[in-house]
């Protein structure tokens, strides 16, 4: 997908400033079939954005012809009129104000932000949430210093009125925002969309590492989709681009459900999607979604308090498997040996969470792993317990995880009642991606949890089933894309 800038006149932006397609906003108007079949991104500078003018029509027909525009019709209308864009200033002044001692005490009557960028690294948590409020390329705000800086205005500042080096540094800015890390200069194939995916470089086991969405990258450019990384600072940029794929582990308390919300309600595909996210981060609501639609689990005791304790070791005697309802990659699951263990453990850990639940121990060699994507088996590896450890990740080993190896599978080759039941637990869930945990033992298959952040590793997870993997996850998005017509 490419970028166009949209001007009020020819010569308001030298060409030789931005390798982007410029154009006047009257041609952009006048000539809708001239991106028609395309999915441009429209970074409009048009030097008016009032009502019904030229400018104003740029950012409501962009959204018409299925084109990505900043700033929107909506932030035009939100900063047209103070009483519009109001309720911001609290949590815009409270930040202003935290960055007074950065700035040198003292604050200038007015302060220009491009793309979410201020004249100074002292600026940076207010321009970033200045920009996550109203996405627009340039603005500028006047502010009222005092004891406590409030906020007098802000508004949009256009090309002309820039002073040189306000036109220095929106430029730099505009290069920074367009700028595509993973972009392959020899690409085959235009790209028709733009895939945002949230990583975390610094996270010690994230779901996909940076060398296998690189991986994804090349395969999905064959098919029209650049892959962009972006990190957990670039929320407002997000309505940028037209999926989101999020490879940090998820939580409801942290940035990657904000991420998830947001995508929703821009209208874009999203894995994992918010609903995703909290039914299957909590394992007391798994249990039951589970049963309820009779898919096979570990006998389990819902444990709410120190009186369910003796229920727990009646029904499912020890050891047995403790858990706490939000964890993730084998924390908070510990294995108590006796009442005295169980006792230790549920009394700390009940202490911020109201419920745990406590199921049998069912000792195997490895997990299964059934990805399922839109319903349908995806990938089939079995995990391995860590060396001399009950689960696949050992986190009381010194120093980093200790993981257990893998063994990869073609989906033909899977067990298909393994697979069958995986596909049931998925669906319980929703339509997106997910990995489905099961054991088999001589009683049956059960299913241990069902995660929406699973691991997409190139050359384990995708090992069976090659690059499939990556075609079916692409293809899941650009369907869902083609169906709302974008």
């Amino acid at each position: 997908m490419s970028w166009v800038i949209l001007t009020s006149r020819p010569g308001d932006l030298d060409q030789t400033a931005t390798p982007h397609k410029i154009i006047t906003s009257k041609d952009y108007l006048t000539h809708p079939s001239l991106f028609r079949g395309q999915a441009p991104k429209i970074i409009n500078l048009s030097s008016s954005y009032s009502y019904q003018s030229r400018g104003y029509y740029a950012s409501l027909l962009a959204s018409s012809r299925g084109h990505k525009v900043i700033p929107s019709v909506e932030t035009l209308i939100d900063l047209s009129a103070r009483k519009l864009y109001e309720n911001a200033l609290p949590e815009l002044e409270q930040t202003l104000n935290r960055c007074r001692k950065e700035i040198g005490g003292s604050f200038p009557q007015r302060v220009s932000i491009f793309f979410g960028i201020g004249p100074s690294k002292a600026w940076d948590r207010f321009a970033r949430l200045l920009f996550d409020w109203f996405r627009a390329p340039a603005l500028e705000v006047a502010i009222e210093d005092g004891e406590w800086a409030t906020i007098r205005k802000i508004g949009f500042l256009p090309l002309a009125r820039m002073k040189e080096d306000e036109k220095t540094r929106f430029l730099d800015g505009l290069d920074t925002y367009t700028s595509r890390q993973w972009r392959d200069k020899k690409a085959r194939t235009p790209a028709r969309y733009t895939f945002a995916t949230l990583i975390d470089p610094q996270e010690e086991l994230p779901p996909s590492s940076v060398s296998s969405l690189k991986h994804w990258s090349r395969i999905a450019e064959k098919m029209g989709v650049e892959i962009e990384p972006i990190g957990k600072k670039d929320l407002a940029r997000l309505a940028n681009f037209d999926a989101l794929f999020i490879r940090e582990t998820t939580s409801i308390s942290n940035h990657t459900y904000r991420f998830a919300r947001r995508a929703e309600q821009e209208g874009m595909p999203v894995i994992d999607d918010p609903l995703s996210m909290i039914r299957c981060t909590n394992k007391v609501y798994l249990n039951e979604l589970m049963a309820a639609h009779r898919v096979p689990v570990p006998p389990t005791v819902m444990i709410s308090g120190p009186t369910d304790l003796q229920a727990a070791a009646d029904k499912l005697g020890f050891p047995l498997v403790l858990k706490i309802p939000d964890s993730a990659f084998s924390r908070g699951v510990k294995k108590a040996a006796n009442m005295e263990e169980l006792q230790k453990l549920a009394t700390k850990w009940l202490e911020g969470s109201d419920l745990l639940i406590a199921q049998k121990y069912m000792p195997t060699d490895f997990d299964w792993r059934i990805g399922v994507l839109g319903g349908k088996p995806l990938f089939s590896v079995q995990y391995l317990m860590a060396k001399k450890h009950w689960q696949i990740v050992n986190h009381d080993r010194r120093g980093k995880p200790d993981e257990g190896g893998f063994r990869a599978f073609t989906l033909a080759q899977t067990p298909e009642h393994v697979v069958d039941i995986a596909v049931r637990a998925a669906r319980c869930i929703g339509d997106g991606l997910y990995g489905v945990d099961l054991k088999e033992t001589p009683e049956g298959v059960f299913v241990i949890e069902v995660n929406d952040n699973p691991n997409l590793e190139h050359g384990c997870e995708d090992a069976g089933e090659k690059d499939e993997v990556w075609i079916k996850l692409t293809q899941w998005f650009l369907d869902r894309l083609e169906r709302a017509g974008r």
